[in-house]
């Protein structure tokens, strides 16, 4: 009875099935405590609405952790009935660790960190973090999915291509130093200092708060100028490439998504 009720109760947790209509119906009011979330951030930041509505807002904070707390818990409680997770402590503890399982911590956490005594100042900070329920879409929109899909596929070109910025980035910012820092020692005080006149070189942003004044510091702007344009079509043309795949293979496969439940099914 404990099994089957276990069973039952994670089917209705996790994405619903074709014809879950109680699984299919949480889904939807758990998407829409989600969506009226991001707007209750968005409306608390606005001091005008925060002033005349900030206790209903507060309550609705509260119900909304309350509901996400009991998701939460109820998940942890019935990972047992999935094959991945069996084992009632490993299991569990597998599941904990899930990225989906993380996120549903962290939508949760922040509300109870006051209870500890910590820093005011600190908590409130925290409650942007909030926002981080938007995240929880991703159980759901099946888009968001396949983007999370071609990440995990392409995951080792996107480690690299990041040590390669990393690595331009250390040598652009040694290379500034050197060249600028007589000519402009407090915007070149030191090697991490250039890193940021880097960062915003190779990003193509350019604030120009820093800028090189010498001849052989413009040269090396030059340069660095025109690598981080070619840099940034790196991940570009990988993640490009790779839902292109990611599509083509679902073609192949004859996959299709369900347009209720989001879930791929095969014909």
């Amino acid at each position: 009875m404990s099994q089957s009720f276990r069973q039952r109760l994670w089917a209705i947790l996790e994405v619903a099935r074709p014809g879950d209509h109680v699984s299919r119906g949480f889904d939807i009011v758990l998407l829409s405590l989600i969506v009226l979330n991001i707007l209750a951030v968005i409306l608390d930041s606005v001091p005008s609405i925060n002033r005349r509505v900030g206790p209903a807002l507060n309550a609705f904070e509260w119900f909304s952790v309350a509901v996400f707390s009991a998701e939460y818990l109820l998940r942890l409680w019935s990972a047992p009935a999935d094959p991945r997770f069996a084992q009632p402590i490993r299991g569990r503890l597998r599941f904990m660790v899930t990225p989906l399982a993380l996120i549903d911590l962290i939508a949760v956490l922040p509300a109870y960190l006051p209870l500890f005594g910590l820093d005011l100042r600190f908590v409130r900070a925290l409650r942007l973090l909030r926002i981080f329920r938007a995240a929880k879409l991703a159980r759901y929109i099946s888009a968001l999915r396949l983007f999370g899909d071609v990440i995990r596929e392409k995951r080792e070109e996107l480690i690299l291509t990041t040590c390669v910025f990393g690595l331009m980035l250390l040598i652009t910012s040694c290379l500034m130093y050197f060249a600028e820092n007589e000519a402009q020692p407090e915007a070149f005080s030191s090697i991490p200092a250039a890193m940021w006149w880097s960062v915003v070189t190779l990003t193509t942003v350019g604030y120009g708060d820093i800028h090189p004044v010498t001849s052989l510091g413009r040269l090396l702007a030059s340069f660095s100028a025109i690598l981080g344009i070619g840099f940034f079509a790196l991940p570009t043309a990988i993640l490009g490439s790779g839902f292109i795949e990611e599509v083509e293979k679902r073609k192949k496969h004859h996959i299709r998504t369900c347009p209720y439940c989001g879930r791929e099914i095969s014909r």
